[in-house]
């Protein structure tokens, strides 16, 4: 398992803009369909990586209560799907059929939008407000396969309280551990 770190992409920086196939929907997707009232999580992720895999379920719920407070969720895999076929559009679907996503499961077919947002790993998370100003990026919570610390979504979890509440996130962002995007070569 590698452990790339997050990027840490500035505070303040604008979503950056996108027009992705849904694998599940088979819709193309833009931020502005997948944006919530109130802000917007999207999430770099792919369906192999070990780290993904650690914290999927609380993934899930987070997505499920914060999507009723007025947070838009998506989710995208920016890998190469040449190299690791596991990754593939249609196994995309398959996978966020099986785990239950209730989020969009997009596909960055051309790798322009990870670099967009500077991502790196998976998982990575970005918040962005209800103007699309990035609030948070960087870990789910502090939990790893095999650290033994449980996994609570802890630190999305108080960005979107902070970001709901209109307070400030004071607390480290600290960045997200994962293996990293698969990019082509």
């Amino acid at each position: 398992m590698a452990n790339t770190p997050s990027n840490m992409l500035p505070l303040g920086t604008k979503a950056p803009s996108f027009s992705m196939l849904d694998t599940v929907s088979n819709a193309l997707l833009t931020f502005n369909d997948v944006k919530g009232e109130k802000g917007t999580v999207v999430m770099f992720i792919c369906n192999h990586c070990p780290f993904v895999i650690h914290v999927n379920a609380t993934i899930i719920n987070i997505a499920n209560n914060y999507l009723e407070k007025g947070i838009g969720f998506v989710a995208i895999s920016s890998n190469d799907v040449i190299n690791y076929p596991q990754d593939s559009p249609e196994k995309m679907a398959m996978h966020a059929k099986n785990e239950g996503y209730p989020f969009p499961y997009l596909y960055d077919e051309t790798q322009t939008v990870a670099k967009a947002y500077d991502a790196a790993c998976t998982p990575d998370f970005y918040v962005f407000n209800a103007e699309n100003s990035l609030v948070y990026r960087g870990q789910l919570d502090d939990s790893r396969p095999r650290n033994n610390i449980p996994v609570t979504g802890t630190d999305l979890k108080h960005a979107l309280d902070c970001m709901l509440k209109n307070t400030e996130n004071t607390k480290v962002q600290k960045p997200s551990i994962g293996c990293n995007i698969k990019w082509k070569v």
